[in-house]
């Protein structure tokens, strides 16, 4: 909804608080740690504001330590190089002094050369599959009301799942993971906010992928999920708030870490953007 879409750009409209230094907050009423994407996007947000006529073409972060909701976090933009073609910028997100996040970005004038791309697999369109906060709804209605009503949120992005899931009900399946995202509402036509939502938006389902083979879920108090790292490489403008499909896969999973990646296509076929990423996946002793 449009609404959920405006609070998650506001969230990031970063204050600037001095040459290269930025404060973000978090949403009100959020869970026990910020949101990874959420880190992300404030990150690319802060990263931008010192970068002209050029914009992202991958980045590479790493989660230090769990983000406190209720405390604001300051970025913190080392300007590592500005060259003819590529700019570097390097962000550090800071917390009581400490810090959290830590994303190195490259950015990149607008240049022409050789093309080629995967194909997209052939899938239903997003119109024949069900809302996500409608499955979500459905899904928690027998939990307590506290949990529920984290659960029946409107968000500012929405899901389509192709591949059958209950995070409830996680099952035994192959590692891989269909879903068709956007932005829920409409986004300026700028493209470093396409970037930074669709970074918000890469982080919300990727991990998934690596615990299907283990019949397991973020929901499920025996384990522990976290992000550790994660990669972004954006291939070809595109908006965040037309349909994606989001093309998940986990080739590995050993020392209480999951690998997995992710493959974005515009409903023509497009790839516009590649990610990856490695997380925690912990069974939680004696639970």
């Amino acid at each position: 909804m449009q609404p959920a879409l405006d609070a998650l750009l506001s969230l990031l409209d970063l204050e600037n608080l001095d040459l290269n230094l930025f404060r973000g907050r978090s949403p009100e009423g959020w869970s026990q740690r910020v949101f990874g994407g959420q880190v992300l996007g404030q990150s690319l947000v802060a990263a931008g504001r010192t970068v002209e006529d050029r914009d992202a073409h991958s980045f590479h972060s790493y989660f230090l330590r769990a983000g406190d909701p209720t405390r604001p976090i300051v970025y913190q933009v080392d300007r590592i190089r500005d060259g003819r073609s590529f700019t570097t910028r390097r962000v550090t997100a800071i917390q009581a002094g400490r810090a959290i996040f830590h994303l190195e970005v490259s950015f990149q004038k607008s240049e022409k050369g050789h093309e080629h791309q995967d194909a997209m697999p052939e899938v239903p369109g997003p119109e024949t599959l069900p809302n996500e906060n409608d499955q979500m709804r459905a899904f928690a209605a027998d939990l307590p009301e506290v949990d529920r009503e984290w659960f029946e949120r409107d968000r500012p992005i929405e899901l389509r799942f192709i591949t059958d899931y209950n995070p409830f009900a996680p099952g035994t399946r192959p590692p891989r993971l269909l879903v068709w995202v956007r932005a829920d509402g409409t986004l300026p036509d700028s493209l470093r906010v396409h970037q930074c939502v669709l970074a918000y938006a890469s982080d919300l389902t990727l991990l998934d992928s690596a615990l299907f083979p283990h019949n397991v879920s973020w929901t499920d108090p025996s384990q522990q999920v976290a992000s550790l790292d994660h990669a972004m490489w954006f291939h070809r403008p595109f908006r965040a708030d037309q349909w994606l499909l989001y093309v998940q896969e986990s080739t590995a999973a050993a020392g209480a870490r999951g690998f997995s990646t992710g493959r974005l296509f515009t409903r023509e076929g497009s790839l516009v953007a590649s990610v990856a990423q490695e997380g925690l996946i912990r069974p939680i002793q004696g639970v």
